[in-house]
């Protein structure tokens, strides 16, 4: 008998567009000879499954629904939901909770690599390179002057837990940096405040099962525009990456290794994307991705593609290793 899987999509952060798009694609990735697949979207708590146009709610005590008076519960929840409540434990908390086996990080992992500024002081205590950053609050009283003596200009002011690039701002001139504050907090409760590293972006896919550890090549990231945001990482046109970079081959396998290490120091699960700047030669840690975009041009689907391998096989590892 096939498994029922149910992708979960939408979410509640500006990235619900991009959601939708990630998880038609691995609705439409996934081996349907082996798996009986289904989209759920999830907006507040209004949770949906749509069958041939059909609008299914999905009961909440057991992640189920009933389909012509007969129910239907699903064996396994493949988490697409980019920000919240996917990608900062609270739905993986609620999945624990009725014990539907799912795709990403359990709750602590999820949480923390949410939290940008908490994610880089845990990671900077195990001695990774990663920028110098100051944590602002809505409610705190702060300088501006301060900020810029600390962290220099050009800096990145950014929301501190979304899992978007709204929001984000490449700050060059200090009479600017009051404005791109308030941006950031448009989206969120907190901060975080950057300093600019100039060097080359990366970025590494990997994924770890019981029987496999998976580390993809390698992509280089040149944004058309000033900085990857949220156009250039969506728009094809808008940033050229190569997939494997090109960078030296004792540098490529420094930075899997260290995304190896960073993917065990976090406690991940599922496929999970590491960025880096490198500067100097030394891979400084941007962020840790537990729900990388999945749409037909995101950087996983490259990487696996440039490895000679089929992503239906690569999701294929990510579901039985629950079972």
């Amino acid at each position: 008998m096939k498994r029922n899987i149910a992708i979960i999509a939408g979410g509640d952060s500006a990235e619900f567009v991009i959601s939708m798009q990630t998880s038609e694609h691995i609705f439409n990735t996934l081996d349907k000879n082996i798996y009986q697949v289904y989209l759920a979207v999830f907006k507040g708590q209004d949770w949906k499954v749509n069958i041939d146009n059909e609008e299914y709610d999905i009961d909440k005590n057991d992640f189920s629904i009933t389909v012509d008076s007969k129910q239907i519960k699903f064996d396994f929840a493949y988490i697409a939901i980019h920000g919240t409540p996917g990608e900062n434990g609270i739905l993986q908390g609620y999945l624990n909770l009725v014990n539907i086996p799912h795709s990403t990080c359990d709750v602590l992992s999820s949480a923390l690599s949410f939290n940008k500024h908490a994610c880089n002081s845990y990671l900077r205590a195990l001695d990774y390179q990663l920028a110098k950053s100051v944590l602002l609050k809505k409610s705190d009283k702060y300088d501006c002057k301060s900020i810029e003596s600390k962290l220099g200009l050009p800096c990145f002011v950014k929301p501190n837990a979304d899992g978007s690039s709204f929001g984000i701002s490449k700050v060059t001139k200090f009479e600017d940096l009051q404005d791109a504050i308030l941006k950031a907090f448009n989206e969120g409760k907190e901060v975080i405040i950057e300093e600019f590293i100039e060097g080359l972006e990366v970025t590494c896919g990997l994924v770890k099962t019981r029987s496999e550890e998976i580390v993809f090549p390698i992509t280089e990231v040149i944004p058309k525009n000033d900085f990857f945001d949220f156009e250039a990482k969506y728009d094809p046109n808008m940033a050229e990456e190569i997939t494997p970079a090109r960078i030296s081959e004792e540098l490529t396998q420094e930075i899997q290794k260290q995304s190896s290490e960073i993917y065990d120091a976090l406690k991940c699960k599922g496929i999970v994307r590491v960025d880096y700047i490198i500067k100097n030669n030394i891979p400084y840690v941007l962020e840790a991705n537990t729900i990388p975009g999945m749409t037909a041009t995101s950087f996983i689907p490259q990487q696996v593609k440039a490895m000679g391998r089929e992503l239906s096989d690569i999701l294929t590892l990510v579901i039985e290793d629950q079972f």
